[in-house]
């Protein structure tokens, strides 16, 4: 009886450790190293666009956006002061710099 019970514990015990011994570890490897991440995906490729012999110009004909008029007195009041006009230079300069 008692060599039943002990080739059943130890029939049990290599049962039971199979599992344990797949999961085994390279020479030098650490079990709490993460596995590489994903390589990133390839570049997108594209064709670049070459400019036609015989296409017209693209020109772009609209004025450039203006400041408002309050935008340019306070400009050209602020470069006469750096110029070190005085308060009543800075005014006519301001008048016409912003006209």
């Amino acid at each position: 009886m008692k060599r039943i019970s002990i080739l059943f514990v130890v029939a049990t015990a290599l049962l039971a450790g199979q599992g344990a011994q797949a999961q085994y570890l390279l020479p030098g490897a650490s079990r709490y190293n993460l596995p590489p991440s994903s390589p990133p995906p390839p570049p997108k490729i594209e064709v670049p666009k070459v400019p036609q012999f015989d296409a017209p110009p693209n020109y772009n004909y609209r004025p450039l956006p203006r400041n408002s008029f309050s935008d340019r007195v306070t400009r050209c009041l602020d470069d006469a002061a750096a110029a070190g006009l005085g308060p009543a230079d800075r005014a006519t300069y301001a008048r016409s710099c912003a006209n």
